[in-house]
């Protein structure tokens, strides 16, 4: 079985008023200062493997938190690392009062800061409001391949299923303070970087070398770190990485995609050596299929990705589950996705358990969120992102956040 991992970008909120908080900076310099930092025996993998802590970094902005897993082989392990970087994330966010969510977008208006860094200063300058509000919460798939000319060959076959991804990962129905009327309003937002979204079929290394060549020979991209493309060939590890999905609510959804992209590049590489050839589906189609998904979801169709035709979404998530049985069953997690597709869609993905949320705490009763409802969206996802139900009947006092903000720039050197 091939080697998986995932990176998560998660927000660091005010615990009481749902507000971005823009200290990632402390949180990284604190890790370390907390014994449950690092692994112990009695927080061992569920298969007894061992390995690396699950790693932390910075992102764009100041407000939000990269988490890597290591390498993976099951289902089990994957969800432990994911888990596990969550939990070293919220352990480092509460020592400043501050809480950690897995949303893909902030439901509360709130300035942004771009991390110190001068390539990220050189980002702002050059790109403008795309780079300052790009306060975006993505989740990256990255699975093991043999060579960079087979993650070519899998880049080609899988480009025409990954919207079905986006709609099962949706989780940004709002943007600062505003119900947007899509799913993944995350994918909206991120697609306005000038290099994003699906990419042609590029039949050898040779060719997917030139694209991105020609791309930076342009000048309009500073490196090839911006190549966003839905999925790419990672620059600094043999893997394929998927990154058309929002960062999921609920651990276990992370971790069913992750096994689902997976069983898409086991896939796409056994149809290669059986001679079967890539979909030839042009680019125009793909984004359209994007856009249905980051529209709708789950809720209403979904552009099926044999026929690119409207059908319900349900039938399309499990038409992708049929698609993909023979590896899953193979490698015997056939019935755990079918388990976790079936839980996924009788509840509804991030989106729509946002929705919920903020239809049920919004004062204003006219369908609309107001500020109570969405600041209740923030504290429901901190409380699933650590894998806890709310009480709904709590009415226990929140806690003081205890740290004051100070913007970057005039903080002490």
């Amino acid at each position: 079985m091939r080697t998986f991992g995932v990176e998560e970008e998660l927000l660091i909120v005010d615990p009481v008023t749902g507000e971005p908080l823009a200290l990632a900076d402390a949180l990284l310099s604190g890790i370390g200062q907390d014994p449950h930092d690092d692994e112990n025996p009695d927080d061992a993998n569920p298969d007894g493997s061992d390995g690396p802590d699950t790693g932390l970094s910075h992102e764009l902005k100041l407000e939000q938190i990269e988490t890597q897993t290591r390498p993976c082989r099951s289902y089990a392990e994957l969800l432990h690392q994911i888990r596990r970087g969550r939990g070293l994330a919220s352990r480092a966010a509460r020592r400043h009062g501050a809480a950690i969510a897995a949303l893909a977008t902030s439901p509360v208006d709130s300035a942004t800061h771009t991390t110190p860094d001068p390539r990220y200063a050189i980002m702002l300058e050059r790109f403008g409001i795309t780079a300052h509000e790009q306060l975006t919460c993505g989740f990256h798939v990255h699975t093991a391949v043999e060579s960079p000319e087979e993650g070519v060959v899998v880049l080609d076959h899988i480009r025409d299923k990954l919207a079905v991804l986006t709609a099962i990962s949706a989780n940004s129905p709002y943007w600062r303070g505003l119900a947007t009327g899509f799913e993944s309003y995350r994918t909206q937002a991120w697609n306005r970087w000038p290099s994003s979204g699906p990419s042609p079929i590029y039949g050898s290394l040779a060719s997917y070398r030139r694209v991105v060549r020609r791309l930076i020979e342009t000048g309009v991209l500073l490196d090839e770190g911006m190549i966003y493309f839905d999925a790419r060939l990672s620059r600094h590890v043999p893997t394929v990485e998927v990154r058309v999905a929002d960062v999921c609510l609920r651990a276990e959804d992370a971790a069913l995609i992750a096994v689902l992209v997976r069983a898409l590049v086991e896939t796409a590489v056994r149809e290669h050596h059986s001679g079967v050839e890539p979909a030839s589906v042009p680019t125009a189609l793909l984004r359209l299929a994007s856009w249905q998904a980051s529209n709708f979801g789950l809720r209403t169709e979904l552009l099926d990705f044999g026929t690119f035709r409207p059908e319900p979404a349900a039938d399309v998530v499990w038409s992708l589950v049929e698609y993909l049985e023979p590896v899953l069953a193979e490698q015997g997690e056939f019935d755990l996705v079918q388990a976790g597709v079936a839980a996924l869609l009788g509840r509804g993905n991030g989106a729509i358990e946002q929705r919920t949320v903020a239809g049920r705490w919004s004062r204003n009763h006219n369908g609309r969120p107001d500020a109570a409802g969405l600041a209740a969206v923030v504290e429901h996802a901190v409380q699933i992102t650590m894998g806890s139900e709310k009480d709904e009947t709590d009415t226990k006092p929140q806690p003081v956040l205890t740290w004051v903000r100070q913007d970057w720039r005039e903080a002490p050197s």
